[in-house]
């Protein structure tokens, strides 16, 4: 992985395997930051050594999700699908 962040302006990152470039995604002071806002996206890859997740979000849009920005609530199996588990392990 290659960081660039040698401008205020702009940082990028960059996934490399070998010679070829597997990811990129950037962010710039010039964009519009979205913060706050819920999106739905999709995984398409975990980094553990990063500790976080590069999403999805369609129509092109990609983006880099931090394990410390996901609400631990996320982790937590809902009441229902505990139980089912804890009945199955039962069995």
């Amino acid at each position: 992985m290659l960081i660039d962040a040698r401008h205020r302006e702009e940082t990028r990152v960059a996934v490399v395997k070998g010679n070829r470039i597997e990811e990129f995604d950037f962010e710039s002071a010039e964009r519009k930051q979205l913060k706050g806002n819920i999106y739905l996206a999709k995984v398409t890859r975990v980094e553990p050594s990063l500790q976080a997740a590069f999403i999805d979000y369609g129509g092109n849009r990609h983006g880099f999700l931090a394990f410390s920005e996901i609400h631990p609530d996320y982790y937590q199996i809902p009441k229902e699908d505990r139980d089912a588990l804890l009945r199955e392990e039962a069995e």
